[in-house]
């Protein structure tokens, strides 16, 4: 199994990226955070890496940082979630957030990630509740009202905003919020800009 590659970043695609190591080229399917986090071209990354290997072929999942990759493991550990879902968990929710979920036992906050039903994510919340979770940062998130959040991602939705982008956008603009009015006109004014 292959812990870490590095190389340079020859290709970037929707959801995965293309590593050249002297001269081998390797697909490595990425969450949305990693994809951002890289930039391209660049001269060389040190990619995470885990491999799954099935019937029907070999998959690279790649990861930028040690945090990302033991969620990741994490995830993948609880029945019912393959390295498919657990990268669009990872795409939908920072590492931080879904600690912070986990630790909060809150179900709302992952039943806004597209594909995992809520019988999925009451499994995860039960079976991750007692394992110690990446070290994440304290941050203002702790503070936000995912109640609010979670109002202000349905009414986005509702305005045509996809659901992934609409809980990021109510989560990025709820610290300091008083209501979810107030989350909507932040995320309406930074869209009209």
């Amino acid at each position: 199994m292959f812990n870490y590659i590095e190389g340079r970043v020859v290709d970037k695609q929707d959801g995965y990226i293309v590593l050249d190591c002297n001269g081998v080229g390797y697909e490595i399917l990425v969450s949305d955070f990693t994809f951002n986090a890289i930039e391209f071209p660049n001269e060389s990354v040190k990619i995470l890496t885990y491999m799954q290997i099935k019937e029907d072929g070999i998959s690279l999942y790649g990861f930028y940082t040690k945090e990302e990759k033991k969620m990741f493991l994490k995830l993948i550990s609880v029945n019912g979630i393959g390295p498919k879902m657990a990268m669009g968990i990872l795409s939908s929710i920072s590492v931080n957030d879904l600690c912070f979920a986990i630790i909060k036992q809150d179900i709302k906050m992952l039943c806004t990630v597209k594909g995992l039903g809520k019988k999925t994510a009451e499994r995860l919340l039960v079976e991750l509740k007692d394992q110690t979770m990446p070290t994440v940062q304290n941050s203002d998130q702790q503070e936000v009202n995912n109640d609010y959040v979670a109002q202000a991602t349905d009414a986005l939705i509702s305005l045509g905003v996809g659901k992934n982008e609409a809980y990021r956008l109510a989560k990025q603009n709820a610290a300091d919020s008083t209501s979810v009015e107030e989350i909507i006109t932040k995320v309406l004014r930074g869209m009209g800009s």
